[in-house]
């Protein structure tokens, strides 16, 4: 299918800083100054010809000093680019406002809907809260002090699972290679015992860090992979009860796997501090004694910590998988974690690294909220999107259609958005002209029973108010069974990307079964002011995987999207034309389906099937 004539030309003027923000500071105090004695000579002239005014004199006087103050101020220099830092993140543009004052309409007040909110510590209820250091996270460039995508879609705005640029040999981008694949042959038991886990499902994406020298000297990293220049290892926790880590450029192991003995659906987290510390979180209870989260060092793989949820006071007591992506803010040393039973969970780590002596150690006190609303069950206040965070608001939805927007330093909430649906996603964050904007969508599930077509939901909602922007919406199919197990969703399962480069003024949104039960997926490119269609690419298998996009340094965007059938998608960012696909083949010979997504670190994608595979392909 043709999709060219469906394209609207974007406004795509992009400007890629450069990596010496300095070079540009002579020019500008140049003409600076020039426009400083261009201005000073014509107050001059107007305050001498109104000399013998004295009124007029001393205005014009004050007007010359403040002009010339104002024109022969040099701009502060924009830091350079570390090597730590993703690139396409840079420079930082969020000035991270919050503002308290922000006028919340009723329609998204929590208090209209009758809510009850709660502060647990420990075996304690505290009725006032003021966290001891406030979280006050910033600009997403400062997330990472080491490289690679180290959580879910790699930061705390939620807004890039990829690090590094593209660098084709040729200058084009246009094709992609299968380079590698891993396999094991395990799988775990899932708790009612009527099926066996493995491999990777939503959101189940590779994390990828490239380690410094001194950090690898005191793992048990293998000496074949120790003594690789550059190493950048991959780490994929799995739902046969593994973690596996492998060498990004052949898929090669690095280091035995850690056993954890349960399932994991979701996508941990790496310490973004650099610290050898990876949180994972239980997917399924796997009939085992802790259903919970987990802390394990990375020098030598030992299990630091554990914390199990089912906590007697939380609302939903028996299900407390930890599905969601944790955040750490290192300047306060804080775990932020939402849980399945309805509790937002944050422990103060105590952690201590010690590089000289190969050390590292936790010692963590919890801290939970829990709320519940007079129009809701508590059975269905879980949290499984992963957290995104804007200084110390943190925005997540909820099983029961809500977007949250929680205040972090006093665990009170501050406004709540009803979805027309269901969803999972991770809200996605952008400033944009100084205020944070979500952008969510929603799976079509509780709109009827069986199968049948329903509305899967798009919004944009004001960060600081919960004001919706604007909202549409794509026709999906989906099918609800008697029970959870047999459900198949359709509709926005997928994350939102936020352009950046030449499509800076989009928003892509994955839909899915859009062509019938488990038929057709639609990428759609909306322009981010107006959340009108710019283009879109339509697929003919359904797929759960996220969207991911990439970009070359001169800023041209390429999305990448893998479906079901064992397929992945290379696409045109600006234009939504597809520019090639593969098939992905696997040693075993059998099929090969996505679900997990991928991401991406340098020219290297990586993603993980149900099947127990991981794929290393090159994007061209």
């Amino acid at each position: 299918m043709d999709l060219r004539n469906q394209y609207i030309e974007p406004d795509n003027s992009y400007h890629r800083p450069s990596h010496d923000p300095s070079s540009g500071t002579l020019v500008l105090v140049v003409a600076l100054t020039l426009v400083s004695v261009i201005l000073t000579s014509v107050l001059a002239a107007v305050y001498f010809s109104k000399r013998n005014d004295p009124d007029t004199a001393s205005e014009t006087g004050n007007m010359i000093s403040n002009y010339i103050a104002v024109a022969t101020a040099t701009p502060t220099p924009v830091p350079p680019l570390a090597d730590y830092q993703n690139p396409i993140l840079y420079p930082a543009s969020a000035g991270i406002n919050i503002d308290p004052d922000a006028v919340i309409d009723e329609s998204v007040n929590p208090s209209m809907r009758g809510i009850t909110q709660n502060i647990i510590s420990g075996s304690q209820i505290l009725t006032d809260y003021s966290r001891e250091n406030p979280i006050d996270m910033g600009d997403p460039l400062y997330y990472n002090r080491i490289p690679g995508v180290l959580t879910y879609r790699g930061n705390n705005f939620r807004n890039a699972s990829s690090f590094g640029y593209l660098n084709p040999s040729d200058g084009t981008v246009d094709s992609l290679t299968q380079v590698w694949e891993y396999t094991n042959g395990h799988s775990l038991l899932s708790s009612d015992m009527t099926f066996e886990w493995e491999g990777y499902r939503l959101t189940g994406q590779p994390l990828i860090v490239r380690w410094p020298a001194e950090t690898i000297a005191n793992m048990n990293i293998y000496q074949s992979a120790a003594v690789k220049p550059g190493l950048t290892e991959v780490i994929c926790p799995s739902l046969d009860g593994y973690i596996y880590f492998m060498d990004l450029d052949d898929g090669t192991m690095t280091r035995d796997p850690i056993y954890v003995g349960a399932s994991v659906k979701g996508t941990a987290s790496l310490d973004p501090r650099g610290y050898p510390l990876l949180y994972v979180g239980q997917g399924d209870d796997n009939n085992e004694y802790t259903f919970g989260m987990y802390i394990f060092s990375l020098i030598d793989g030992s299990l630091l910590y554990s914390y199990e949820g089912l906590d007697d006071g939380a609302y939903r007591m028996n299900w407390s998988a930890f599905d969601s992506s944790p955040i750490v803010d290192a300047s306060t040393d804080t775990l932020i974690w939402p849980c399945e039973n309805g509790i937002i969970y944050t422990f103060q780590l105590n952690s201590q690294y010690n590089a000289l002596a190969g050390t590292v150690s936790v010692n963590p006190m919890c801290t939970g909220y829990k709320y519940i609303f007079n129009d809701t069950q508590g059975r269905f206040l879980g949290v499984e999107s992963s957290a995104a965070i804007y200084g110390n608001y943190c925005y997540f939805m909820d099983n029961n259609c809500n977007l949250v927007c929680l205040d972090l330093n006093t665990f009170q909430m501050v406004w709540v958005f009803r979805t027309g649906d269901d969803s999972d996603l991770s809200p996605v964050l952008s400033e944009e002209n100084g205020i944070p904007y979500i952008y969510i969508g929603t799976e079509v599930d509780n709109q009827n029973s069986g199968e049948y077509n329903g509305a899967a939901y798009t919004y944009k909602i004001n960060g600081l108010t919960g004001q919706e922007v604007w909202q549409t919406s794509q026709s999906c199919y989906t099918y609800n069974g008697e029970t959870s197990a047999t459900d198949q969703s359709g509709g926005c399962v997928g994350n939102p990307i936020i352009g950046m480069g030449n499509i800076s003024n989009l928003v892509i949104f994955s839909y899915s079964m859009t062509d019938g039960l488990t038929r057709g997926n639609r990428l759609v490119a909306y322009n981010r002011d107006t959340g009108t269609e710019v283009w879109h690419y339509d697929m003919n298998i359904y797929t759960y995987s996220s969207p991911v996009a990439c970009y070359t340094e001169d800023g041209n965007a390429y999305i990448i999207i893998a479906d079901s059938f064992g397929q992945i998608h290379l696409v045109n960012g600006l234009t939504g034309e597809r520019l090639s696909y593969i098939q992905i083949s696997s040693e075993s010979g059998s099929g090969v389906t996505f679900e997990a997504s991928p991401a991406v670190y340098g020219n290297m994608l990586v993603i993980g099937t149900t099947q127990g595979s991981v794929f290393g392909i090159r994007i061209d």
